[in-house]
């Protein structure tokens, strides 16, 4: 089975400039299962989240179906990282306590996917789901990033994307869904690194390859008017979280 590989091409730059996710995320993560033996993370691109879930679990095993990306993760000792996809876990029934995928799993083949994360799942086990939509910096600078977002490089974003617009309200879940506290992504960039992070978007990407032509320069030149050379600003991202058990508790 194949799977959407939108980030091998440029495994080092989404391990560099990928924001981390708070850790109020993995403390109420691991609230979810009264065992922290196994945790599976899908699609885990750099490992940010399994490194973080590691914290937790006796044993995280972080799989996903591009090499690149694996030869880019953080090693630790208490990560595995396997190549596997997420449609296909290669573990035994009843098995894993957590699975999450973490800013993937709009790119899933969801009936698959649910059909695995069932059966290696434990009774009492728990799937999340989570992503991050726009970033939110002041409104001069929002402004400029939402018109590259929607004109310059609208088109070349894959149709899932919706899913992440959506907040992932939409997205297709088949587990009995529980309730989940409101959180956000909270970092201080200069400009520099919000470039580099929308240097990994998959439509930044596609652009690149279709015309030959990097849009960034040209968005670093608009930007540069509202944001001061080494000036540091709070970027925001809303996160957007959906749990779920396979049996209703």
């Amino acid at each position: 089975m194949s799977f959407k590989d939108h980030f091998s091409g440029h495994a080092a730059l989404y391990a560099k400039y990928r924001p981390d996710y708070p850790p109020a995320l993995y403390e109420f993560l691991a609230t979810l299962t009264r065992r922290h033996d196994y945790a599976l993370d899908c699609a885990t691109g750099n490992g940010q989240a399994a490194i973080a879930l590691a914290r937790y679990f006796d044993c995280v095993i972080a799989t996903d179906g591009s090499v690149p990306q694996l030869l880019n993760a953080q090693a630790h000792e208490r990560v595995r990282y396997v190549a596997n996809l997420a449609e296909q876990p290669a573990f035994r029934d009843g098995s894993i306590d957590l699975v999450v995928a973490a800013q993937a799993a709009h790119w899933f083949d969801h009936s698959r996917f649910y059909a695995g994360v069932r059966r290696v799942l434990r009774p009492d086990g728990a799937l999340a789901l989570w992503t991050y939509g726009l970033t939110r910096i002041d409104p001069k600078v929002d402004a400029i990033v939402r018109d590259f977002y929607d004109t310059t490089v609208g088109k070349y974003w894959p149709p899932e994307r919706r899913y992440v617009e959506d907040a992932y309200r939409t997205l297709p879940f088949e587990l009995n869904e529980v309730p989940v506290p409101s959180l956000e992504l909270r970092l201080e960039w200069d400009l520099g690194a919000l470039m580099g992070y929308l240097s990994t978007w998959s439509a930044v990407q596609r652009y690149v390859r279709t015309l030959q032509l990097d849009p960034l320069p040209a968005l670093r030149e608009r930007l540069a008017t509202v944001w001061r050379p080494g000036e540091q600003r709070v970027v925001i991202w809303p996160l957007h979280l959906r749990v779920g058990r396979p049996q209703a508790q």
